[in-house]
């Protein structure tokens, strides 16, 4: 179901997908549809559908837009970051609410971890 005016779908631009594939897998659990060599879907939590992409065909932006995942342990999804090969660009931090951490993916995409 979509929802009017709500993130539907994040794209990512990716130069490895083979790689940003299983950084994604080792450090969130996260599965894929493969539609070729260039494009994997990210697939809902929920097995139902796909919350957004990994395009090989676009260029990587560190100036993108800020995706943040929410984190119900924000320690051990920094260690699964880091042991996945993520790289921590800030924090983790106090902000008012709660804590977060920037980090990169294998390909440069910079995303936020948060917990409450």
């Amino acid at each position: 179901m979509t929802t009017h005016h709500a993130i539907s779908y994040i794209e990512l631009a990716v130069s490895d997908l083979a790689a940003t594939k299983t950084f994604y897998a080792d450090a969130f659990g996260w599965s894929f549809n493969d539609y070729g060599p260039e494009y994997a879907g990210i697939r809902a939590a929920d097995g139902e559908g796909e919350v957004g992409g990994l395009n090989a065909t676009a260029t990587p932006s560190a100036g993108g837009p800020l995706v943040l995942l929410f984190s119900d342990d924000l320690d051990a999804t920094l260690v699964a970051v880091e042991a996945a090969g993520g790289q921590i660009t800030n924090g983790p931090y106090d902000y008012p609410g709660g804590r977060r951490f920037h980090f990169t993916d294998p390909s440069g995409n910079e995303l936020g971890v948060f917990a409450t």
